[in-house]
């Protein structure tokens, strides 16, 4: 077996609308082509034996066990490689299990789509699943030291891709909000929301994290001033930098028991508690001058009583836990050596921040803070009694956390309000030292020991003991309050031909709102008045940058097929989704045989567009009219012909409809009329002679007005957006010669020739076709384009692209031929197959008051032919 190429898919997509994280995997079975699992001597059983966890997966048989049955009855590799890659993750750690396997055109190959929940991993995944049945294949099994490798791999990938518990709160809250984000691409931030609207978070840092704030929070001695100053009760402490100042310092603070720590540490490093006698001191000044970066070592006070954590978002306390340091708890029996690996077999601990609980570490600092109790590690302890393997009670170093949000008093809540008040960040963690938050600080001689920036949520979000709070709740209730929008308007717009003009006339009619626009096309990204990025920028990075840019008020997305194959959508729902039209263009490429699979295809916009949202659709084209079954969205329909049944019936329903009628463009609903716009006064319509920039006109004014853009806005937009070069390069861009006009266009499949032809029979004078075709497309279409043309030129010059796509050179050319001598035996042609030299001769041939149309592979050097010739006239 071979894997032939591997796409990573992001959003809504071919495979599927809900389903957005897919791996497709293009795996040629070679030799095991035709041959089912039944067939193979001792692979069901070999797998049985390897993965037998397989057991848990249904398949369409619906019940457990039912996909082994199939392996047992025999199906094809593909299928068994989808369901191998998917339980490697399961095992993992990572929960996945959509996929599906479907052949392809060529034969023995097949395209294997499975659920991933990181990229690199699901990849990872897919190759290890070739490599473990290949090997039962050749050998009956796959070595365990092998699997082994494979589960450690994948358990590394997903453990590095993770966002970290605090920010995985947050997320899986935006996600029950339907508030989309964004994984940025420097210093692990994160954005909510699109556009304009967007907000960024870095773990529990926010827009609103005053950098002033921050930085206090960071000194621990001026966060102590300033509350002291403030009235509020802090330890008496001290900072020093050299060990001779360590004696007097412990003096100032009034003698043992004292803490001393790290001016600027975190997470619990470099702290001891409870210091008794200088010999501790002074071991415990060497730990914390270590571990601080300026050298600053802090003594304070010891005070007794249990830490404390209050989480304060936007000013009000959402959670509170009671930490409790590392532990373990006599049974009488064991040694603390063993009650450690018992404690750590506790399904809930694990590595890190991985799990809910971390695993004890048993280091120096564990056997120093075990010796200062009277234990060592082979202690045994009495039944009940509790010895602490860590002084500081981070979850981190293998702590618990007790949930006490529904005790702490009153007037610790007012107090912890004002210590976040006098520090100024919007989300902190106050360590709190008393012995019952439920009493005031007051009376307990309590203290706030530290405010923290960023503070860790897992401890709130999953406490060992007690209730869940829902933190990352009140963070997104700061960011987005009730009636906020997180979103822009979106409006995605496909189809086979016309998508270009058609995005840049919405967001030209867009513009008129006074919002800022941001647009991609096949011409580049636009933001505003402005070239972002030029070229081809069809597809989901480049849509991206436009919802990610916090300009953006509104975005128009031209939405390729290559895009959408290629990695799927750059959102999980637009609010507009226009489909213009589905030709057979572009067939054969990327496993997109058949114009039905090319209608499924364009449809992931129409079935990607919000419940709340509205789904433009062509009524005159009826694969694209076919597609309102498949959608959640409303419906509205444009269409060239007043009576068409589709149309008709859908304005009896009261639903709204655009259409082309006694020359005019208007949008009905139910019984309201509103006429936008005489034809002949778009100027893309081409003073009405272009039939099929009509019906893109209609489809925009559409978008537009389900949209909510006023009737007035959009008629302003028609009637100021021009067909020019530089605004639209390449598409219906009329020159005037003087003697002749010259028109350039992109039309390359035989639905742009034939949308072409409905403008140039219009034309009252000679006809000169300077045409061609991509060399990628098929034979049958390419004889078609020669057909077309001979049906609206009187003379025509057959050239051929530079880059021919896998031709030879004229083959191209010929094929085209061949269709013009079918539709008539007496036309007249030329072949030149250099495209300069062939528009050199249409200039030449074409009578006065004639019409050469040009149909160039490069826009650019052909408009730059134009010029040239223009020049020559003038």
């Amino acid at each position: 077996m071979k894997i032939l190429k591997t796409l990573t898919l992001r959003g809504p997509n071919y495979w599927s609308i809900r389903y957005h994280k897919l791996i497709v995997m293009r795996l040629d079975l070679e030799d095991l082509d035709e041959r089912y699992s039944n067939q193979i001597p001792g692979f069901y059983e070999g797998l049985n034996d390897v993965l037998p966890s397989l057991v848990e997966h249904y398949c369409s048989p619906g019940y457990r066990g039912g996909f082994l049955e199939r392996v047992r009855e025999g199906t094809l590799m593909g299928h068994i490689i989808e369901h191998v890659a998917l339980e490697l993750q399961e095992l993992a750690g990572m929960r996945v299990g959509f996929g599906r396997t479907r052949e392809t055109a060529e034969r023995g190959v097949y395209n294997v789509v499975f659920e991933y929940m990181d990229e690199r991993a699901g990849r990872y995944a897919g190759r290890a699943a070739v490599r473990l049945c290949q090997s039962i294949v050749d050998t009956g099994t796959y070595p365990r030291v092998e699997l082994e490798q494979d589960l450690q791999d994948l358990r590394e990938l997903w453990s590095n891709a993770s966002l970290g518990p605090s920010t995985e709160t947050i997320i899986t809250e935006a996600d029950e909000r339907k508030i989309p984000w964004i994984q940025l691409s420097a210093r692990a931030m994160l954005q909510l929301g699109y556009g304009v609207h967007q907000k960024r978070i870095q773990a529990t840092l926010s827009d609103y994290s005053s950098i002033l704030a921050v930085e206090l929070a960071c000194d621990k001695e001026g966060t102590k001033t300033i509350l002291r100053d403030a009235g509020i009760p802090v330890p008496q402490g001290t900072v020093i930098q050299y060990f001779d100042e360590l004696e007097e310092a412990i003096e100032d603070v009034g003698g043992y028991p004292i803490v001393i720590k790290p001016l600027d540490g975190n997470h619990g490093r470099g702290i001891t508690i409870d210091i008794n006698s200088w010999e501790e001191a002074q071991e415990a000044y060497d730990l914390a001058s270590n571990a601080a970066k300026t050298r600053s070592v802090i003594i304070e006070r010891y005070y007794r009583g249990s830490d404390h954590r209050i989480l304060v978002v936007n000013g009000e306390v959402v959670a509170v836990a009671e930490r409790v340091p590392a532990h373990v708890t006599g049974d009488g029996r064991s040694t603390i050596s063993e009650l450690i690996d018992i404690t750590n077999e506790d399904p809930r601990r694990g590595d890190g921040h991985d799990n809910v609980l971390t695993r004890i570490t048993l280091d120096k600092t564990a056997i120093d803070v075990l010796k200062r109790q009277g234990y060592d590690l082979d202690s045994v302890l009495p039944e009940g009694e509790r010895v602490f393997l860590r002084a500081t009670a981070n979850l981190s170093t293998g702590g618990i956390a007790i949930d006490r949000t529904d005790e702490i008093h009153p007037e610790n809540i007012w107090l912890a309000k004002r210590v976040v008040k006098n520090i100024g960040l919007d989300i902190a963690g106050i360590d709190v030292v008393t012995s019952d938050i439920s009493k005031p600080l007051r009376e307990t001689d309590g203290v706030v020991v530290e405010v923290n920036a960023a503070p860790g949520f897992r401890m709130h979000a999953a406490p060992s003991v007690g209730l869940p709070r829902n933190v990352g709740g009140a963070v997104l209730d700061m960011l987005f309050p009730p009636g906020t929008p997180s979103r822009i308007p979106i409006i995605s717009i496909t189809g086979t031909n016309g998508k270009t003009t058609t995005t840049r006339l919405i967001a030209h009619i867009f513009r008129q709102t006074g919002k800022v626009i941001g647009y991609t096309t096949t011409d580049g990204i636009y933001i505003g008045d402005y070239l972002v990025e030029k070229g081809d920028t069809t597809g989901p990075q480049s849509a991206q940058v436009i919802l990610r840019d916090p300009t953006v008020e509104v975005a128009v997305l031209e939405t390729a097929r290559g895009g959408i194959l290629r990695a799927g959508l750059a959102f999980d729902s637009c609010d507009v989704g226009v489909v213009l039209n589905v030709a057979a263009d572009h067939l054969g490429i990327g496993d997109i045989d058949t114009i039905e699979q090319l209608t499924s295809l364009k449809s992931v916009v129409a079935e990607a567009t919000s419940p709340n949202g509205y789904v433009v659709l062509n009524a005159d084209d009826e694969r694209v009219a076919g597609m309102a079954e498949r959608v959640k969205g409303k419906i509205a329909y444009f269409s060239m012909n007043p009576e068409n049944p589709v149309l008709q019936d859908h304005l009896r329903r009261g639903r709204l409809v655009a259409v082309y009628e006694n020359g005019y463009l208007s949008i009905l609903e139910g019984s309201l009329t509103f006429r936008i716009e005489e034809a002949k006064n778009v100027p893309i319509t081409m003073g009405g002679m272009a039939p099929f920039m009509i019906a893109n006109a209609l489809a925009a004014c559409l978008a537009a007005f389900a949209q909510g853009v006023d009737v007035e806005l959009i008629r302003q937009g028609l009637r100021t957006f021009n067909l020019s070069a530089e605004k639209t390069p390449g598409r219906m861009n009329l020159f005037d010669l003087g003697q002749y006009h010259v028109l350039l266009d992109y039309a390359h499949n035989p639905a742009s020739y034939e949308a072409l032809g409905g403008f140039v029979k219009n034309w009252q004078g000679d006809r000169v076709g300077v045409i061609g075709g991509p060399g990628d497309r098929r034979d049958e279409d390419l004889i078609q384009l020669g057909r077309l043309s001979a049906q609206m030129f009187d003379y025509m010059i057959v050239k051929e692209d530079y880059d021919r796509r896998g031709r030879n050179s004229g083959e191209v050319a010929d094929l085209i031929i061949k269709g013009i001598l079918q539709e008539n035996p007496e036309a007249q042609y030329d072949r030149i197959l250099d495209e300069q030299e062939a528009i050199t001769t249409g200039f030449e041939k074409v009578k006065d008051g004639g019409l050469v149309v040009i149909l160039p592979e490069s826009v650019g050097a052909a408009m730059k032919r134009i010029e040239a010739e223009q020049a020559k006239q003038g």
